[in-house]
């Protein structure tokens, strides 16, 4: 069964953290210049660099974002706006889900989508975990709140509806893993876990051979980057090298993830997945 009507899905997408990397991890952390730096180097440079490349391609893509990063950076959204990609929900701060209380991770879900509908003039349609972590209460506001999909679970390599306290519901999942995420192979700080820097070609290599399974297999691919990372001049290779491959395949669809998910859900529900 293809998912979509225009063939197979990759999504590429990114997470624009900028200093909430840091902050949401110790608020000391704001004292610290140059650790703010290396967050505020995704939206003063890495943004725009990523933009552009994609601009290039003709692709258009989705961008998780904080609320807190929202209300700071307008003029960066606008942008982001203006070139056709969609701005979904990253959490408010980007706190660690589970050191909240439900009270608490409410209010980072309504003040993150209030933060969306002032710039985007709409809710958000889509949800990410700032921090690969879900709680017992984060599906059911998922529902309640009207999301569309989630892009969350790393256990799949095909997108699914979600059952949420025993019913099916329309929320549909776009999984991905550690190894469709730019992170693990390009973050490099004293404070945060990681401290690794992997070349560029390794990474495109990865990359392209992920695609070439999932493509062969018929799934999709869900590519998780951060501005302030893969929006340096060497590592946006790697993502160029990934769009120049899947662009050479046959039936590739690269775009925002509502948009994709608008279009594989009537499958999934037909499909009973």
């Amino acid at each position: 069964m293809s998912l979509t009507s225009k063939g197979f899905p990759l999504f590429l997408t990114f997470d624009l953290d900028a200093e909430t990397m840091w902050t949401a991890r110790d608020p000391s952390y704001a004292s610290r210049p140059i650790l703010m730096s290396q967050g505020a180097y995704g939206w003063k440079v890495g943004t725009g660099r990523v933009l552009e490349l994609l601009a290039r391609y003709g692709v258009t893509s989705t961008f998780f974002v904080p609320g807190l990063v929202i209300d700071q950076r307008p003029e960066l959204m606008e942008q982001i706006l203006k070139a056709g990609h969609e701005i979904a929900h990253h959490s408010y701060s980007h706190a660690w889900i589970l050191s909240l209380t439900p009270e608490q991770e409410r209010e980072e879900m309504e003040k993150g989508i209030e933060a969306i509908q002032r710039v985007t003039g709409r809710k958000p349609r889509g949800w990410r975990s700032p921090a690969a972590e879900i709680s017992a209460v984060t599906m059911p506001m998922l529902v309640e709140y009207g999301f569309d999909y989630s892009s969350n679970f790393f256990d799949d390599d095909s997108p699914y509806l979600h059952t949420v306290e025993g019913r099916k519901t329309d929320i549909v999942e776009l999984p991905f893993r550690w190894v469709l995420d730019d992170a693990p192979f390009f973050q490099y700080s004293i404070v945060l876990p990681g401290r690794t820097m992997q070349a560029p070609s390794a990474v495109a290599e990865v990359w392209k051979s992920e695609f070439d399974t999932l493509h062969a297999e018929g799934r999709m691919m869900m590519v998780g980057m951060h501005p302030q990372l893969i929006g340096q001049p060497s590592r946006l290779k790697a993502l160029e090298a990934l769009i120049e491959h899947a662009l050479s395949h046959p039936n590739v669809w690269i775009g925002r993830c509502d948009e994709i998910v608008d279009d594989m859900r009537p499958k999934l529900k037909a499909a009973g997945l």
